[in-house]
């Protein structure tokens, strides 16, 4: 008996057991999370296989993103085979390999087309050619050049030393540099070949059975068992099956005469680390198989390169995550130079080296420094709040030290001009991000199907709910699901790093009451290097925690409790109202001047909005509040007073009630903020006039 792998349960109809080929192909595609492009891939088989017998068999490597459920509704006659868990290329091939009954074997990529003739000219190349073991094609780029691992060399000492220092780029017409992707050879011409890729290679059976020292009797001979070595996770099988093939006597060829589109690195992407490893590793384990005795140099420039890629991923990452708080200190540092310089009392001063080298840098990087210790690099989002803090904190920091040096007390009235064109820049660049960015956030419960339900019933009610709950994970799956339930599973919590991948989830809310504090924190773990924010959902799903902060998902009918002790945060908003019509008064001329010259109902609305700031400066009306018409006015005890902008222009009813009115009022009660005034001011400016 064949020894199988215990954690492949493949959902499959036994082998037949004719022995004789009753198939001319049997295609076979591993599927790991790309459904798109294995739906389009089976298309492309199918509409190829008129006049030859063919038959499609489907590995799926415990997919999330529903690849299993669609090979069964969409594509009848393919046979699947669904494993529990991801297995690897070369193992789920075995499977497959085990079962299939065609006089050829065509190893496939999901994320492949094939033209309409390739199934019937490889096989009637295959026929052609009966010492052939396995014969490859023309394999396209997406932008259709041609792919260079469409042949290959064997990765000998002397190859892969040519491929590692980049001498196979320089020279890809020499036939000993360029030997690796054999680049010397014309691409339009038949050719003997040491290795195809396993994105597209057809192999005949006999050769894979008397690469093991035996012909076959039969598609269920048990010496067919693990003929792609599974100690190659995902990369190198091919090459290793190809070496294999060669030394049982066969031969490789490449042709030209049909081709395919491979769309490539779905699911790894060559930067990561992750890349690094298994391509590397994998050669590292070809060597080790193959060139024992002459492995030493080669292990030693294999290890080297993947110490060079790998501090070339770590630089990249480093670097993307350095780029928005070195844009911060750029902004700070130009806007403290640029106010220095035109005002008069320093004019001469700005361009001092003592000045540059002080100051500005001083203020910049505590500006930074602040923004960072109020979380303002998070890498799901760029938030506004904490661009005030930090701006505010590093100008007390820096009017501080000046007491404490004298020499830079003339710095004070600088720096606090200096915060009106830095917040513009900061607040700017940020509003622009997250305008890109822009979206409903997507959670994710981890946990119980019940608290993940109750959790979308409670936040769908709302004005503007925090996020939408895209579905649960939990282990155990119902047998019978309720189809009414409003929240489906998308798999197990041992698939959440794919889920969350696949589904672009930003939140991961954990429901404590079925999970212990071990798994949470280990889950988390697991995710850490994923853009994703943590949650926790208190029992009863009205409260979900965060970072640093407890959001209320219920709404109660009289915030009374919001208002109450928080005139202080009320006081710093209404601050913050005058600093911003301070800059619309400044702008109000230019906006006339336009308004003059140019029709438009925006720019009109913008205008006759500047024209009223001056009584927000005064103190006369709000920025952010009710308007006289609106049909509900909040209470007195809500603090909110008549404003230039009010949340009834951001709400998508043209004549909104007033029911509507205080349901949205309440949100805004409950989010109070200023990057939520500076949302509604630029939802009401780009509100179209039809609306008015």
């Amino acid at each position: 008996m064949s020894t199988r792998n215990p954690a492949l349960t493949p959902e499959t109809s036994p082998p037949p057991s004719s022995l004789t080929h009753k198939v001319d192909v049997s295609v076979i595609i591993v599927n790991y999370n790309v459904r798109e492009f294995l739906e389009q891939a089976l298309a492309s088989v199918l509409s190829a296989a008129d006049g030859l017998r063919v038959e499609v068999i489907v590995v799926d490597n415990d997919s999330v993103d529903g690849s299993a459920e669609s090979v069964r509704n969409n594509f009848p006659q393919v046979r699947l085979i669904a494993n529990t868990s991801n297995v690897g290329f070369g193992a789920a091939n075995n499977q497959a390999i085990e079962v299939s009954s065609g006089r050829f074997l065509l190893i496939l990529n999901p994320d492949t087309i094939i033209q309409e003739d390739t199934l019937e000219t490889l096989v009637d190349f295959m026929q052609r050619h009966p010492d052939a073991g396995a014969v490859g094609c023309k394999i396209l780029n997406p932008d259709g050049t041609f792919a260079r691992e469409s042949r290959r060399a064997f990765p000998t000492p002397r190859v892969a030393s040519y491929r590692i220092t980049g001498l196979s780029r320089l020279f890809p017409r020499s036939p000993r540099f360029g030997r690796y992707n054999m680049t010397y050879l014309p691409i339009d011409e038949v050719a003997e070949v040491d290795a195809l890729s396993g994105s597209c290679m057809m192999i005949r059976r006999t050769a894979l059975c008397s690469a093991y020292g035996a012909e076959s009797s039969g598609p269920t001979d048990q010496r067919l068992v693990r003929l792609f070595d599974e100690d190659f996770f995902m990369y190198g099988e091919d090459l290793d099956l190809c070496y294999r093939i060669q030394a049982a006597g066969w031969k490789i060829y490449y042709t030209p005469e049909t081709q395919i589109i491979h769309y490539k690195g779905e699911s790894t992407r060559k930067g990561d680390l992750r890349y690094v490893r298994l391509f590397y590793g994998a050669m590292l384990h070809f060597a080790d198989k193959h060139f024992t005795k002459r492995s030493r140099m080669l292990r030693f420039g294999l290890r080297m390169a993947i110490v060079v890629r790998a501090t070339i991923s770590v630089v990249r990452r480093t670097v993307r995550r350095l780029a928005f708080p070195a844009l911060d200190l750029v902004f700070v540092y130009a806007s403290v130079v640029g106010i220095a310089a035109v005002w008069p009392a320093t004019a001469n001063t700005a361009s001092t080296s003592r000045f540059l080298l002080t100051i500005p840098l001083i203020y910049a990087a505590a500006a930074v420094a602040s923004i960072r210790l109020a979380g303002g690099y998070e890498r799901t989002r760029q938030r506004l709040r904490p661009v005030a803090i930090g701006l505010t904190g590093a100008f007390a920091f820096t009017a501080s030290l000046s007491f404490f040096i004298k020499a830079i007390a003339f710095s004070r009235l600088v720096i606090a001009v200096s915060l009106v064109p830095a917040a513009i820049l900061l607040l700017g660049w940020r509003i622009a991000v997250n305008k890109r960015n822009s979206g409903v956030r997507r959670a994710i419960v981890v946990g119980d199907s019940a608290e993940a339900v109750q959790l979308e019933q409670t936040i769908s009610s709302q004005y503007r709910p925090p996020f939408v709950v895209a579905g649960y994970v939990e282990n155990e799956a119902a047998t019978d699901p309720d189809a009414s339930m409003s929240v489906r599973r998308l798999g197990s919590i041992a698939q959440l790093r794919d889920v969350v991948r696949i589904h672009r989830i930003d939140d991961v809310i954990f429901a404590t009451s079925g999970l212990s504090n071990r798994t949470v924190l280990s889950l988390m773990q697991s995710l850490r290097d994923l853009p994703v924010e943590f949650k926790t959902l208190v029992p009863g799903g009205s409260h979900v925690i965060g970072k640093a902060r407890v959001e209320d998902l219920s709404v109660p009918l009289v915030p009374s409790e919001i208002t109450h002790g928080r005139a202080a945060g009320f006081a710093g908003q209404k601050l913050a109202h005058r600093l911003i019509a301070l800059i619309g008064i400044l702008l109000w001329p230019i906006a006339e001047v336009l308004s003059a010259v140019i029709s438009s109902p925006r720019l009109a609305r913008l205008t006759n909005k500047l024209r009223m700031t001056p009584r927000v400066l005064w103190g006369k009306d709000a920025l952010v509040g009710f308007l006289p018409h609106d049909e509900f006015v909040p209470p007195d005890e809500w603090r909110i007073e008549r404003g230039l902008f009010s949340v009834s222009e951001t709400l998508p009813i043209i004549h909104p009630g007033a029911a509507d009115l205080e349901r949205a009022w309440l949100f805004y009660m409950h989010n109070r903020s200023i990057s939520l005034d500076i949302d509604i001011i630029a939802r009401s400016l780009r509100r179209d006039q039809a609306t008015d």
